[in-house]
């Protein structure tokens, strides 16, 4: 339910209500507008999540069956020498990126480049294949990081806008109009008032010249 806020009666008070009104309603339709853009942004964000995902597995699922044939092949013992050889430095870069006002992070797996640490003489085509498939779940991975940090960032947001405007709509904007109209009220009832007692002033004022 709207409640009166606590000003003076005087009309310089209800010119800045009125701005106040003017620029509450402005902001509501902004942020109205953004939280669309945001939810938006969320949804298709969902769904390439989800597709990360199962790309993710896919890529652990082929990885695991090369890594299987290629240990086969050549042997764990010499499948572990060769991994052990193939050993990189990786490096994920951090930055961020603007999504209708919010700032969500930005990955970048860096590294991945590099060439194969193990020996290409002594080693199979399944080894390349793992290798490969390797790269893949690591670029996944980091794509997958990225995602879910951004629907959290976005969720948030979401949330807190939603917040803003509910205050806006149900607080803030009712109270200001209540507030308004008791002030216009307030006046008319002033001028009438002021019109009864100006009315009984010139009715004195008759009476006396029609005495004297």
């Amino acid at each position: 339910m709207a409640k009166l806020i606590t000003v003076r009666p005087t009309k310089i008070e209800l010119i800045k209500l009125r701005r106040r009104l003017v620029l509450a309603s402005k902001i509501q339709r902004i942020l109205k507008d953004r939280l669309s853009i945001l939810v938006m942004e969320f949804l298709q964000l969902a769904r390439e999540t989800v597709e990360a995902k199962q790309e993710l597995v896919d890529h652990f699922a082929a990885a695991y069956k090369a890594m299987s044939v290629a240990s086969g092949y050549h042997g764990y013992l010499a499948m572990e020498k060769e991994l052990v050889a193939s050993g990189k430095d990786l490096e994920v870069v951090f930055g961020s990126r603007n999504v209708a006002g919010a700032r969500v992070p930005s990955f970048e797996l860096r590294g991945t480049e590099q060439a194969a640490g193990y020996s290409l003489i002594d080693t199979s085509s399944w080894m390349d294949q793992t290798a490969e498939e390797a790269k893949k779940c690591l670029e996944a991975l980091v794509a997958l990081a990225e995602f879910q940090s951004t629907l959290e960032i976005l969720g948030k947001e979401i949330n807190r806008t939603k917040r803003i405007v509910n205050a806006l709509e149900y607080l803030v904007i009712p109270n200001l109009q209540t507030t308004i109209r008791f002030l216009y009220m307030k006046f008319e009832e002033r001028d009438r008032e002021e019109k009864a007692r100006l009315k009984r002033v010139k009715v004195i004022l008759e009476k006396k010249e029609q005495n004297a």
